[in-house]
Order: structure tokens, then sequence, then C-alpha cells
């Protein structure tokens, strides 16, 4: 059975931390789990959004707790981000019941949000008539000639120049290795 943080009077009940609340270090999981029939109690927690339905467990107990500390929940060993607590009650039957409280802000690394003031109700004012005039569209204007052009010859005198360089410097090598023989 699926019991609501509102509904929870008829099932295990969270009454600390509420949907919503930015946690931070330690957080103290006050509550009841004592239902007829109780065999356990679980305290998990999952990420927000999380299709996998994989749940944390942060304490499980074998004594019914009636308006007490169910589970103290080290947040600091988390990343930031928006969590589900969930009290998970399991009865002797074999049945078990759950509470969950969603939107929980775990902000111990991040700055905490502040909230948006609402907006304040406008009064209305005469609305001026706006006259559309055309303006024409501006011109376009001729770009700079661009310095960095290549002629092509200037591409065969950097050709000649190069081919040039390499065969002096070729001639230098073979003078020099022909010295060196001898």
């Amino acid at each position: 059975m699926v019991v609501s943080h509102v509904d929870a009077q008829v099932g295990p009940v969270i009454d600390t931390p509420l949907p919503g609340d930015v946690l931070q270090g330690v957080v103290t999981v006050k509550g009841s789990s004592n239902l007829p029939g109780f065999q356990s109690s679980e305290v998990a927690f999952a990420y927000s959004g999380d299709t996998t339905s994989t749940w944390f467990q942060i304490a499980t107990g074998d004594k019914a707790i009636d308006t007490d500390i169910l589970a103290t929940w080290d947040t600091t060993t988390i990343t930031d981000g928006d969590y589900i607590l969930r009290l998970r009650v399991t009865l002797t039957d074999g049945s078990t019941q759950d509470v969950f409280v969603p939107n929980l802000r775990v902000r111990n690394y991040t700055p905490v949000e502040t909230p948006t003031p609402a907006p304040t109700a406008i009064q209305p004012t005469m609305t001026p008539t706006v006259t559309q005039t055309s303006t024409p569209f501006p011109s376009p204007t001729a770009l700079p000639l661009n310095p960095a052009v290549l002629t092509p010859m200037d591409v065969s005198k950097s050709i000649a120049y190069g081919g040039l360089g390499a065969v002096l410097f070729l001639i230098i090598l073979g003078i020099y290795l022909g010295l060196r023989r001898k």
C-alpha cells in the first residue's frame, strides 16, 4: 500500500523533513512507524525522477517508532540534487506500507536557490496607439580589399626561391661532406 505524505495518518508518517525542504549536513528524519502488525521498517532515499526505482537505504529498524526519530541521514555523502525520501513499514502478514516525501533539495556544496517573488498585480493603464512607419533598409557597403590575396605570380616566385634555396643548401652540404672525407 502506498501512502502519500498528506494521507499519512492511516499509515506510516514522516513528520520531518517536509516536501520542498532544503537539506544540509546530518538531517534527522522524524515520524511514526507504529502500525498494527509491525514487523520492520526501512528509511531510504532515491534520486528524484529516477526511472529505475533504485532506493538507497539510510536506516532499518525492528522496533515500532511512535512520533520520534526514525533515522539520521548524512547528506554530505551524496551529491547535491533533488531526492525522494521513503519510509517503508513491513507488516507481519508480509505486506508493506510506504510513505514518500518528494522534492527534497540537498544543497551542501551549491548555493540554495532564492525563491522568486510572486509578481504583483499591475494596474491597467491606457495603451498608447503605435503608428508604424516604414524605414528603408540600409544600403550595403563594399568590403575593403583583402591584403592577404596571393596572385599566381606570388606563388611562382615562392616556388622558385624555395627551389633555389634547396639547391644552394645541397651544394653547401656536398662541399662540406667532401671536405670532411679528406
